[in-house]
């Protein structure tokens, strides 16, 4: 956590939160005022790569990309299936 998020055209914020469940590892990203604070859910998938020297973490998706995903709702993230079907679609659309 903390370490900042760089898409493939540049910076758009912090982890805010990370899960490594099985099946649904993912970190939430702390936008700042980028996107007005809006946090925003990235499945582990995304991550290209990790760079601890540097604190930071590459996802390949782009700005537009992560500001157009569906925000993070912590009172639906859990079990939710109607949540977690809209990531599947919208990440899923996205890698096809």
């Amino acid at each position: 956590m903390g370490y900042h998020v760089h898409a493939t055209d540049g910076d758009i914020g912090k982890i805010d939160e990370a899960s490594d469940d099985a099946g649904s590892s993912r970190i939430v990203v702390d936008t700042g005022p980028w996107i007005f604070g809006r946090k925003v859910i990235l499945p582990a998938g995304t991550i290209q790569r990790v760079d601890d020297d540097e604190e930071k973490v590459y996802v390949d998706l782009t700005k537009d990309q992560i500001k157009n995903s569906p925000e993070w709702d912590p009172d639906t993230t859990g079990d939710d299936d109607e949540y977690r079907g809209r990531l599947d679609t919208y990440y899923g659309d996205l890698y096809r």
